[in-house]
């Protein structure tokens, strides 16, 4: 039905098209459709979830257990949103937005476009880079790419790994893996006694949302339990190479050092994660205004309180518009789905706001733990800024210290890095170095990362071939 409709509706106007299924997503066009608005929700996947309820349709009782209940919590939005009679048009790549509400994707290699009179983008978030010597290296992944694996197809690592770095992520995907009873060579942690000092001012609003503290209690006690060594306060983290069968170098081992000793973990497969940021590409891309959050040290842009940009008809709902999580992203996309109804007459705005109240109330109480997480879990700098060799732009193979030297021969910023070495011009578009490139650049400059500002993002925001566009 959803390839029908991309069909048959494709240069035609839609009331509302949302970009992306995950929860702020399916809660969006939930209410836009229930509205009786002509909703189309487009995503990547062949299944509505995003990544944090990624599968959730096709997730047997066995997975549910191992992920746990809050991964669970998300079939209820999806079944949801099946009811709602909007359209999910899957598979489908999108790949512009304009200012003009113009939504372009590609689906089984054919452009396709609806012109919509609100667009709601629910883009989510990306991991935040972790550029330490040897992240480059085969066996070395990203915690959110290993659970993405484990929750679409229930793939694990071979052999056990290590998980390092800092946030909640490490921790839940650890507990996921004594679940599914895989064995872990050891977590290491790189937050310290400061960073507990600091979340300290925060942690009577912790204390009222106390169901989240006792998640991430309940998380470090299995691990405990079931005997994972944990180090904490690590420094100086990298990975060291060995030279495979194939004669490719391959993760051999992490170094670290604790309170001043050293330890060395061999392992074959290296999973890491210092938290994540508000996927911007979209926003960035439409030139809506940004600011620098010094909370969660990343760029985020600018929204009422609806979540609508600068640019008039285009909401952002979800991580996408600053880190909240999974249920603060449900929240955020019905009430930009309530805002783009009332926008285009769907329903009053005595309605919207009279609805709106029960899901403030709620996001309130969501929202209280994130300042606590964002002290607590707040990346080092070395692990954001790192040393000369370490490579920043993965695409490119550039390195801290050639965009150090950029700076020294009068680069300002991340667009001028292009033009000194290619920096950011690889087919990840600048997602895994972008924000490293921002930091390296202002602490080589002494100033602030809103002063350097942000790579300048084009379209298309996803690689297109020269021939699917011209096929349109």
């Amino acid at each position: 039905m959803a390839a029908d409709f991309a069909s048959e509706f494709a240069s035609e106007t839609v009331d509302v098209v949302v970009v992306g299924a995950g929860p702020a997503g399916m809660s969006a066009a939930t209410r836009t459709a229930r509205a009786g608005l002509r909703t189309v929700l487009i995503d990547e996947q062949d299944a509505v979830g995003g990544q944090i309820y990624r599968g959730i349709g096709r997730a047997d009782a066995r997975r549910k257990e191992i992920l746990g209940p809050d991964y669970a919590a998300g079939a209820a939005i999806a079944d949801a949103f099946a009811a709602s009679g909007a359209h999910h048009v899957t598979n489908a790549t999108v790949w512009q937005v304009t200012r003009e509400r113009g939504v372009n994707y590609l689906k089984d290699g054919k452009i396709g476009s609806f012109d919509a009179k609100c667009v709601i983008l629910a883009s989510g978030a990306l991991e935040r880079p972790f550029p330490i010597p040897g992240w480059t290296l085969p066996g070395v992944l990203t915690a959110g790419a290993a659970q993405i694996l484990l929750k679409s197809a229930g793939e694990v690592p071979a052999a056990p790994p290590v998980l390092a770095g800092c946030g909640p992520l490490l921790y839940l995907l650890g507990w996921q893996y004594v679940r599914a009873g895989v064995p872990i060579r050891a977590l290491v942690d790189t937050t310290r006694h400061e960073d507990r000092w600091r979340a300290k001012r925060h942690v009577m609003s912790a204390l009222r949302a106390w169901p989240f503290l006792s998640k991430g209690l309940q998380l470090i006690r299995t691990l405990r339990q079931a005997g994972v060594p944990i180090f904490e306060a690590a420094d100086d983290l990298r990975v060291e190479a060995r030279i495979g069968t194939d004669h490719v170098e391959r993760a051999a081992a992490l170094h670290f050092t604790t309170q001043g000793t050293a330890h060395r973990i061999e392992a074959d497969v290296i999973l890491l994660h210092q938290g994540v940021v508000p996927n911007t590409q979209f926003t960035q891309a439409l030139r809506a205004a940004h600011r620098w959050d010094n909370a969660q040290l990343c760029f985020t842009p600018k929204v009422d309180a609806w979540g609508e940009l600068d640019v008039p008809g285009i909401f952002i709902a979800g991580d996408g518009a600053g880190i909240g999580g999974a249920q603060a992203a449900a929240l955020q996309g019905s009430l930009a789905g309530l805002a783009a109804a009332a926008q285009l007459g769907a329903i009053n705005t005595a309605t919207r706001d009279a609805e709106a109240v029960a899901h403030r109330r709620a996001l309130a109480d969501v929202m209280r733990i994130r300042p606590f997480l964002d002290s607590l879990y707040r990346p080092r700098d070395i692990n954001r800024i790192p040393r000369d060799e370490t490579i920043v732009c993965r695409c490119e193979e550039v390195t801290a210290g050639e965009l150090r030297k950029f700076v020294e021969l009068g680069c300002v910023g991340p667009n001028q890095a292009k033009s000194f070495g290619r920096c950011g011009m690889g087919p990840c578009q600048g997602r895994m170095c972008g924000l490293t490139v921002t930091e390296v650049i202002a602490d080589a400059r002494r100033v602030s990362p809103a002063e350097v500002g942000y790579y300048r993002i084009r379209p298309p925001i996803k690689p297109l071939t020269l021939g699917e566009l011209a096929g349109e």
